[in-house]
């Protein structure tokens, strides 16, 4: 008996108005399902490791006058100053780089190679919110006496491409100096102590030589008991880096910021923004196909109005009535979904090969979120097709009621 309802309801079926829908709500849902697996994958260029795109980083610095220099005025960030800095409305969170106040050397070497290095050096730390690198292994336990310290990858490259490429020395990768241990010797409050470094990695934001901030701590203390270490520097975490704010006050005070760090934020800003209007066009292009589709369905419903009230009068409950519209939505909902994950699988296929000769260390994610985010959209899609054709048929039943 369904099957003769059905050959009688479908007879005013458009097929164009079907294929509209249809196209319209593929292209929708695979721009969106597209965004999101997209976002998904390339999250950990964002988040992880040395990347300039994590957060909004500025760091700020005195700008340093030739007047200053001979009347030797502090360059250093008072209390008052970080305080004026956390009041910005464009400030989200402020750090201090905390300077060593004892005097520090370190020799390298690697006697296969022929290669010894001694320097004398300083450290500085910065609380850990602030490290680009993995958190893995930066902590510092006294009882070891090892010292995890992480340097600028342009220490490295001028290493290669400029020291050691003049000298005819071997070059070094992060790999092989990572496993490299340095003889770092502190001397302060006539104490001297010897300690191991090691390099737990290479940082792209902090041009300095980062150590634990609790390391620094027990430094300070230990080797300069009742000095106080004054920030010369100041990592802001911003909110817009486009904010013109930032510029005027920055020009306003005096401070300068070190390297392309706002150019870098305002990049990140946009390519989130982009992402985000790319996600926001799919799911609206999503929205209007469901309107297409209930506008398809509607008219069908009305063309066949006539007959879904004999159907009614002769005892055909309204869920018997609305079934071959709802299996109608869900399959093509259902056929949307599948051809939408099988094209962004496909185009996965070529951006991850992309992404993969960029970032060889980087391991994309599984499709797991396109999955879910395609799941909901059609289980929320299709209930609100089905409740809204229920709607209109016990509409047409009720009304056949009242008629009668």
């Amino acid at each position: 008996m369904n099957r003769l309802v059905w050959k009688l309801l479908r007879r005013h079926i458009s097929i164009g108005q079907l294929a509209g829908f249809f196209l319209a709500n593929l292209f929708g849902m695979m721009i969106l399902l597209l965004s999101v697996q997209f976002y998904r994958d390339v999250l950990p260029i964002f988040t992880q490791g040395d990347s300039f795109m994590k957060k909004n980083y500025v760091i700020a610095t005195k700008r340093i006058s030739t007047l200053g220099s001979f009347t030797g005025k502090s360059n250093t960030f008072s209390p008052k100053d970080i305080e004026e800095m956390k009041e910005q409305p464009f400030t989200r969170n402020v750090g201090v780089f905390t300077p060593s106040l004892f005097k520090v050397s370190a020799g390298l070497g690697m006697q296969e190679a022929g290669i010894h290095l001694s320097t004398e050096m300083f450290f500085e730390s910065v609380p850990d919110e602030y490290v680009d690198v993995s958190l893995d292994k930066w902590h510092f336990d006294q009882e070891n006496q090892v010292i995890p310290i992480i340097i600028p990858r342009n220490y490295l490259n001028l290493y290669n491409f400029g020291f050691a490429q003049s000298r005819s020395l071997p070059k070094l990768s992060e790999g092989l100096i990572s496993l490299i241990q340095m003889d770092i010797t502190l001397r302060g409050n006539g104490r001297t102590e010897r300690f191991k470094g090691k390099i737990a990695g290479f940082s792209n934001r902090l041009n300095t030589i980062l150590v634990p901030q609790t390391f620094m701590d027990w430094a300070n203390s230990s080797f300069a008991p009742g000095k106080k270490a004054r920030p010369s520097r100041l990592i802001v975490e911003v909110k817009n880096p486009t904010d013109t704010a930032i510029t005027d006050y920055f020009q306003q005070k005096h401070y300068e910021t070190e390297g392309d760090s706002l150019d870098a934020g305002k990049t990140t800003y946009f390519l989130r923004l982009i992402t985000g209007i790319v996600m926001g066009v799919g799911l609206f292009i999503s929205i209007l196909s469901f309107y297409i589709l209930m506008l398809s369905i509607f008219l069908l419903l009305q063309k066949n109005t006539a007959k879904l009230e004999n159907l009614l009068l002769i005892g055909y409950s309204p869920n018997r009535v609305a079934l071959p519209y709802t299996i109608l939505t869900a399959c093509l909902n259902l056929l949307v979904l599948i051809l939408a994950v099988g094209g962004v699988v496909w185009l996965r296929s070529y951006y991850t090969e992309i992404i993969g000769n960029l970032f060889p260390q980087l391991e994309t994610g599984s499709m797991l979120p396109c999955w879910i985010i395609g799941g909901m959209l059609f289980l929320m899609v299709s209930l609100l097709n089905i409740m809204m054709i229920h709607r209109k048929v016990t509409s047409i039943w009720k009304g056949d009621k009242v008629y009668a």
